[in-house]
């Protein structure tokens, strides 16, 4: 653990966390941010500053748990397709952004940009309860799936 990290300091419970999943190698929970609802992070529990650095077998059961929880958002959220993909540009702790993609442009690319010069906004933070809401029911159809 860094102890400076936020993504450390949620896998730790030192920080509250919307949580759908965890275990003794790996954290999911929801965006407080997020470009969808459901947005997930999938986190090490251990500090890790980019994806590469990764150990193949942890990198495997993040992408393992980034399927399950993908047939959940689909179902769920009544998607064909849920992106996930490894950024690490906001938090320096490797992680995988996991969203229910309800157009192509939710993964932002310079292919859908047609303006030379751009300007980025963060997304609004979604109020506590509706993340608790969200979480409960991403929770209850990952246990069933």
């Amino acid at each position: 653990m860094t102890a400076d990290c936020l993504f450390c300091k949620i896998a730790a419970s030192e920080l509250p966390g919307h949580i759908l999943h965890e275990d003794e190698a790996i954290v999911a929970f929801l965006d407080i941010n997020p470009i969808r609802e459901g947005h997930t992070q999938i986190v090490p529990r251990a500090h890790y500053a980019f994806f590469d650095d990764l150990p193949p077998e942890l990198a495997a059961r993040i992408l393992h748990l980034g399927q399950r929880l993908a047939a959940v958002q689909k179902r769920l959220y009544g998607v064909r397709r849920v992106a996930f993909c490894f950024t690490g540009s906001d938090v320096p702790h490797a992680h995988a952004h996991l969203l229910p993609m309800h157009a192509p442009t939710d993964i932002t690319s310079r292919r859908y940009i047609a303006e030379e010069k751009i300007t980025f906004r963060a997304t609004p933070r979604v109020p506590d309860a509706v993340l608790a809401e969200t979480a409960s029911r991403l929770r209850r159809e990952l246990a069933g799936a």
